[in-house]
């Protein structure tokens, strides 16, 4: 008998939820794939692994972009090869559940199930990510009380007040650590005739990147080419540096919270005070994001013990008991 299973499949990492065995995949949503066959070469942490590294006939794909499919066939395809990864044959055709952005068109969502079916599920239902989120905290979201999750993940950012099984108030930017990663890259660029790659300016706001004024300042060394030449090139990024490359994208990301808390109903604003914003995403460990979110908002802010876990870990829940909450899923694929 097929067991249905949960998919995060978000812009960075994919991560499935098996029911009666618990988290069975979290791996990068990259594929190495061969152009002359279309075939799948590798799959997650073993493609990125390949990233510049690839022959001419074998090309990194990433089929999303800001939480969207933009590769159809690609994602399909990879969506088959997880499938099978975890156990899950043509023959058994489990049932799926999918999370998705709060903020995800009417095509989007149908282009996600359809991949969904089209690589074996028997059938494909949608949860937003905010309530799988508040769900995985443990958040009472069936009460008449509002609780605030901030989602901060690779693709997008979304604010959402949830109460009584519903999103009372949403606000959702196109904007996520990629988009940090891009910026950090650009400033490299321009400042210091520098072209890096993705991983390297993802490392960068790891290891150096901090919105917090007064963070102790580091330097990290940073490897790449001239943009003229293409001769290898140093360049020492400073903290300063990184922080002004993101500010503004920083800056968009905490006014966005604050509107959807000046969106919400008054009745909420009390809720929201008492019990702070939920944050979860990997944005979230951005070094000093939490003290500016909270300063941003007037709110006090609560990061999750598992940030990049936590939505996951909610849509596993959920499989307990898909026939009882099927008005959270209806809700999702509107």
């Amino acid at each position: 008998m097929a067991r249905d299973l949960a998919i995060d499949f978000g812009t960075s990492a994919t991560r499935v939820y098996l029911k009666g065995r618990g988290l069975v995949y979290d791996e990068p949503t990259v594929a190495a794939v061969d152009t002359r066959t279309r075939e799948v070469r590798a799959l997650g942490s073993e493609a990125y692994d390949m990233v510049g590294r690839t022959t001419h006939h074998v090309v990194i794909v990433k089929p999303l972009r800001q939480g969207a499919i933009t590769d159809f066939d690609m994602a399909e395809r990879m969506l088959r090869a997880i499938l099978a990864r975890v156990g899950v044959s043509r023959m058994s055709r489990p049932r799926v559940l999918l999370t998705v952005p709060a903020a995800a068109t009417s095509i989007e969502r149908r282009a996600l199930k359809q991949a969904a079916r089209r690589a074996g599920a028997s059938s494909a239902f949608l949860l937003d990510a905010p309530m799988a989120g508040a769900i995985g905290l443990g958040l009472p979201v069936h009460d008449p009380v509002g609780s605030v999750i901030v989602d901060v993940g690779a693709g997008t950012s979304e604010a959402g007040v949830i109460s009584l099984g519903g999103v009372v108030a949403l606000k959702a930017l196109r904007v996520g650590g990629r988009d940090l990663d891009r910026a950090i890259a650009d400033s490299l660029r321009h400042r210091f005739d520098v072209v890096i790659g993705d991983r390297v300016s993802e490392r960068i706001k790891i290891d150096v990147a901090s919105v917090d004024p007064e963070a102790q300042p580091l330097i990290a060394e940073v490897h790449g080419r001239l943009t003229g030449t293409g001769e290898p090139a140093v360049a020492e990024v400073t903290t300063s540096v990184v922080a002004a490359a993101i500010e503004d994208l920083v800056k968009s990301m905490i006014e966005g919270v604050a509107t959807c808390l000046s969106d919400s109903p008054p009745e909420f604003a009390q809720d929201a005070i008492f019990e702070g914003i939920h944050l979860i995403g990997g944005g979230g460990l951005l070094d000093g994001f939490v003290e500016r979110l909270a300063a941003g908002t007037s709110v006090p802010v609560h990061l999750a013990a598992n940030p990049v876990g936590v939505v996951i870990e909610g849509a596993g829940r959920c499989l307990d008991d898909i026939g009882r909450l099927a008005p959270l899923f209806q809700a999702a694929d509107r």
